[in-house]
């Protein structure tokens, strides 16, 4: 898992010699996305079949993660196939192995309800998979988990992670009243429940900023799953909008420490994609934001090329979705299979420990060219998609 994202304590430090990250100092490059895009699965479909992919880690890493990746590209490729399957048929296969293993999961707890939980985001894909409600009153029962005192708040772990299940599985119900009214329902009590935890809203008693464990991402699944609570939340976001260094990166918590981490799970990179996707819903912070996605991206172009093998959760695919034009191009050129097996030739790379997973290897990288294969919105999947 993520060494950053995965663990409360500082970072293990990779080998002396490999810096975090090296010099944007190329000419601007680019590549054929949907090449780039076909290439990947081929490796993901490859060296990672459902049956070598081990169970466990919900939408983030695993399994389920990979079949999620399927299920979205089935929605943007309903014709595309590798080895004669649609996408479709290699997300049912990813998703069986990760049921194969039910019996291993131990289920949803209060420090342990969010994005990675692989039972609740199971029910969640099986049910708009299947379209089927009673899976989702599965879902939504487990709200009795995360209304506990000490449930997590923030997206990998907590109650803001829950709130994109919900939001998952509302897309596909719209047509049926019943079961809509139980996930705004059951939205509405996790969101009170958030609100009303203690500021700062902390993660193994720190005071996290990011977009994984911290406020940014807190906040941002809030106001994706309901708009009208952002007025509640501006004074909130105005003050997250200060910790900015002037480097224009983020500290990971609160006191503020060395500006170090220049990712999507720590650092300037999420908070810039998070802010991309609820800017719209704080008119009256329009100007600040502005100025702060500004200097952040600047921020990720001169030190966001990273060393760590490119995933969305600390590497170049997550940083490249944070920048916009021919700088989202230029970072995506250096997540090709070539560039990666260069990096690692060179003693360059610091390799992933989920190396097939959504959020730390492959089927990330998949997802960052699809974004760029078919011109969509710079979205996180699992995060800010919906």
């Amino acid at each position: 898992m993520s060494q950053e994202a995965a663990a409360p304590s500082a970072p293990a430090p990779g080998p002396a010699q490999i810096p975090r990250y090296f010099r944007n100092d190329a000419e601007l490059a680019s590549r054929d996305p949907h090449k780039q895009l076909i290439a990947s699965l081929n490796r993901l479909i490859t060296d990672y079949p459902p049956h070598r992919v081990p169970p466990g880690g919900g939408l983030y890493y695993g399994p389920t993660s990979i079949a999620y990746l399927f299920y979205a590209l089935h929605k943007i490729y309903p014709d595309l196939t590798l080895d004669e399957f649609p996408m479709n048929t290699w997300s049912a296969a990813y998703m069986e192995q990760a049921q194969t293993n039910m019996k291993s999961y131990p289920g949803p707890k209060p420090t342990k309800c969010g994005v990675s939980d692989d039972i609740m985001s199971l029910l969640a894909l099986y049910a708009v998979t299947a379209k089927d409600p009673d899976t989702v009153k599965e879902l939504c029962d487990f709200a009795a988990v995360t209304i506990e005192p000490d449930a997590s708040n923030e997206w990998l772990y907590g109650r803001a992670g829950y709130l994109y299940l919900l939001r998952l599985v509302r897309g596909a119900f719209s047509d049926d009243k019943e079961t809509m009214e139980l996930i705004e329902d059951t939205q509405d009590e996790v969101i009170e429940n958030i609100m009303e935890s203690s500021r700062p809203w902390k993660w193994h008693g720190k005071a996290y900023v990011g977009a994984v464990h911290g406020a940014i991402g807190i906040i941002t699944q809030i106001v994706l799953t309901d708009p009208a609570w952002a007025p509640k939340l501006e004074a909130e976001l105005g003050a997250l909008l200060s910790y900015q260094y002037d480097s224009g990166n983020f500290p990971s918590s609160l006191p503020p420490g060395r500006d170090r981490l220049v990712q999507f799970c720590h650092g300037a990179p999420g908070i810039v994609a998070s802010l991309a996707s609820i800017q719209q819903y704080f008119p009256n912070l329009k100007d600040r934001i502005d100025r702060v996605v500004e200097k952040g991206r600047q921020c990720i172009w001169e030190r966001g090329l990273l060393t760590k093998e490119p995933c969305l959760c600390h590497g170049v695919s997550g940083n490249a979705l944070a920048l916009e034009g021919k700088q989202f191009d230029h970072f995506l050129s250096y997540s090709t299979g070539h560039e990666i097996k260069s990096m690692g030739k060179d003693g360059m790379l610091e390799k992933s420990d989920d190396p097939s997973a959504l959020w730390c290897g492959e089927a990330g990288r998949a997802w960052a060219w699809a974004v760029a294969d078919k011109g969509l919105e710079k979205r996180l999947l699992g995060y800010n998609d919906i």
